[in-house]
């Protein structure tokens, strides 16, 4: 409760939640990239694994539930403390002009969160229309299809990419600023961490968008 008191306490608990949704969205990317077929049945067979086992799909849920919460409300506190007159500094200094990712990062965050209540929506829930829900012959939604026939409409497609874009930027200053609220840069190493966080953002953006873009211009289809 102690590390909760202190806005550094604060931005120690944001920096390792947001880095433990990093890292799920690294292994959502990879299980997204089935629908091309690099393992033996796609997507389906991803979905049907994953699957497989609901109490540890349920318990891994809430988990990010509790983990997208954290970082949220301490995003929240933190932007509040800064607009109020008392910015807050890093565990280690670093003078650096200002960029839009910078900040806006309250904004892009709260998009963020809308996508995600959308997507939620959309493929665990499936509540947006205009999807094919094909079950196959054990009952199981045909996934491939149900992707394939949902990208093909422009304004979901469109909905992803924007989502995407707006990824990018949270991460590529969320990355950056992970090793600073550490306290593991310096004048030396933040150019390289900055670099190196647009990287990984560009990385996932493009890994992200390649899916939606790939079924909309006609190159996966159902």
């Amino acid at each position: 409760m102690q590390l909760l008191s202190s806005s550094i306490g604060r931005k120690i608990v944001m920096a390792i939640t947001g880095l433990l949704m990093i890292l799920f969205v690294v292994v959502h990317l990879i299980g997204n990239t089935t629908i091309f077929g690099w393992i033996s049945g796609g997507i389906n067979a991803y979905a049907h694994h994953l699957h497989a086992f609901p109490p540890l799909v349920w318990a891994f849920r809430l988990v990010m539930l509790a983990t997208v919460s954290i970082h949220i409300w301490y995003g929240i506190q933190l932007t509040i403390e800064n607009r109020g007159g008392r910015p807050q500094q890093y565990a280690v200094k670093a003078t650096r002009k200002a960029t839009f990712a910078s900040e806006n990062m309250i904004w892009t965050g709260a998009l963020l969160f809308c996508f995600i209540v959308y997507h939620l929506l959309h493929f665990t829930v499936k509540a947006v229309p205009g999807m094919a829900l094909v079950p196959d012959a054990e009952g199981a939604i045909n996934v491939f299809t149900m992707v394939v026939s949902s990208f093909q409409n422009f304004f979901v497609a469109f909905i992803y990419v924007a989502a995407m874009v707006t990824l990018f930027l949270h991460l590529s200053h969320g990355i950056q600023s992970f090793f600073q609220t550490m306290g593991w840069s310096n004048n030396r190493t933040l150019p390289i961490y900055v670099k190196a966080g647009t990287l990984v953002a560009l990385i996932l953006f493009l890994g992200y968008v390649a899916v939606p873009l790939s079924i909309f211009a006609g190159i996966l289809k159902g």
